[in-house]
């Protein structure tokens, strides 16, 4: 019986010996196919946004589709379960002033309504603890957000957070102060039903910081994150825009011109310190702030630096390179005792074009675009799109290398909408839109960093391979 084992098993050695044999002949005789070069990432049309305004009530909301786009395609603006407008024409400025208690605003849009929406909120108060222009872009549920700007301990500062999915999603707050993270009781991390949204106020998770860096990031699903600060002693109020994720090299741009305090804040993510090296854009050129060219920031903590005397005065950008990753942050404010505050953050380069959706001129009101190419020079073709009468003529802007440009923007009959588009050719262009005006009481102001538009999505190549179904 062993023996028949043994030459069974002899057997099936021998032909898998030849199968092997065989296969090894074909492998070597086959045709040399020609080599092809690996595809790269297909740029394709977004065709689905979902976009959330966090605290719309009785505030001006604009929501646009640039031109361009064709097919069928729809947006439609929902406040919990009311319907408060569909729009289904791009080109075409929707802008009005949502209804007092009002929860979140949930724009989606579908088809050829989706490449580009884009969504902004603002908000105007003259009098009170919340004097000032208040603006911000309406978000995208995301699995990080990034905010720095001041503390607890100098703002009033309530984090907005709206869960825009079917499914649960569970988020967790991190909050880092110049004297490292902070960790809270409750530990930060919060549930989220589908469709719920809830607000939360920075001091009940880190009481003192006076400079924090804020990142909620998800475990579960995406959360739309937005936060707004209200200045101690009536120095205005506006919201924290969302930060660049962190990188050894950030750009913070839309940093306006005229007198007052422009306050840096740089939060070392990291495991270990770092020193940011700091270099201002101006009109003028590039150029290294004398005796703040470095700034030490401490693993995991936030550190800050007044530029007041070495950018105040005129329009810039800030260059800021490390060794390990940063967030980074800015806050400007007006001169006299009735100054206002706005907030700028780290940007990506608007590669593919970027829309500020609310804008407003004349009256003495001002809106003004600060572009900036960092490296080689960048060149951009600017539409203004109002909310009524004719749109006029597009025109371009040429930005030297290393420089920042401030473009004004035409004066306008009423609220309109601004698209900021790169020419071929163009090198990497930063930008931000400054918008004030002139009360009684001072200057009102807000910023927003111009964010990438939402025109295009890159789609990874589909190949045949086995990895698919072998480790």
């Amino acid at each position: 019986m062993k023996s028949l084992i043994e030459n069974r098993f002899s057997l099936l050695g021998l032909v898998l010996v030849a199968l092997l044999a065989l296969y090894g002949v074909a492998f070597a005789t086959q045709p040399k196919a020609a080599a092809k070069p690996a595809p790269g990432p297909q740029k394709v049309p977004v065709v689905s946004v979902t976009a959330v305004c966090p605290d719309p009530a009785e505030t001006d909301v604009g929501v646009i589709t640039p031109p361009g786009g064709g097919g069928q395609g729809a947006t439609t603006l929902l406040t919990g379960e009311k319907t408060l407008a569909s729009l289904d024409t791009p080109g075409v400025l929707w802008h009005e002033k949502v209804p007092a208690k009002s929860g979140p605003l949930l724009v989606t849009s579908g088809g050829s309504m989706a490449a580009g929406l884009e969504a902004e909120q603002t908000r105007r108060e003259t009098s009170g603890d919340q004097r000032g222009l208040a603006g911000v872009r309406c978000v995208e549920p995301v699995a990080s957000t990034w905010l720095v700007g001041p503390g607890p301990a100098a703002a009033d500062v309530t984090l907005h957070l709206t869960n825009a999915d079917a499914a649960p999603a569970i988020a967790e707050v991190m909050v880092y102060s110049g004297e490292g993270p902070v960790v809270s009781d409750s530990g930060g991390v919060l549930t989220l039903k589908p469709g719920e949204s809830r607000t939360v106020k920075v001091k009940d998770l880190a009481p003192s910081p006076l400079v924090m860096a804020l990142e909620v990031r998800t475990s579960s699903g995406r959360v739309a994150a937005a936060a707004r600060a209200i200045m101690r002693g009536g120095r205005g109020v506006d919201w924290l825009p969302v930060s660049a994720a962190p990188a050894t090299r950030v750009v913070v741009p839309g940093i306006p011109g005229g007198g007052g305090k422009r306050e840096l804040f740089v939060a070392s993510v990291g495991e270990s310190d770092t020193l940011v090296e700091v270099k201002a854009l101006t009109p003028d050129g590039t150029y290294a702030l004398k005796g703040r060219e470095l700034v030490e920031v401490p693993a995991g903590s936030v550190a800050t630096l007044d530029l007041s005397t070495g950018i105040g005065g005129q329009p810039s950008a800030l260059l800021l390179t490390s060794d390990t990753p940063i967030v980074a942050g800015l806050a400007a404010t007006g001169t006299g005792a009735k100054g206002d505050v706005a907030f700028t953050a780290g940007a990506a380069p608007i590669d593919l074009g970027s829309v500020v959706a609310d804008n407003r001129t004349g009256k003495k009101k001002n809106s003004r675009l600060l572009l900036t190419a960092p490296d080689a020079a960048g060149k951009v073709r600017v539409q203004v799109l109002p909310r009524k009468g004719g749109a006029p003529e597009p025109f371009e802007v040429a930005v030297a290398g290393s420089r920042t440009k401030e473009v004004k923007l035409p004066e306008v009959d009423g609220a309109f909408a601004v698209v900021v588009l790169p020419l071929p050719g163009s090198g990497p262009v930063y930008g931000g839109r400054v918008m004030d005006e002139r009360v009684k009481s001072g200057l009102l102001l807000t910023t927003q960093p111009l964010a990438a538009g939402r025109m295009w999505a890159l789609v990874p190549p589909i190949t045949e391979s086995v990895a698919a179904v072998l480790p």
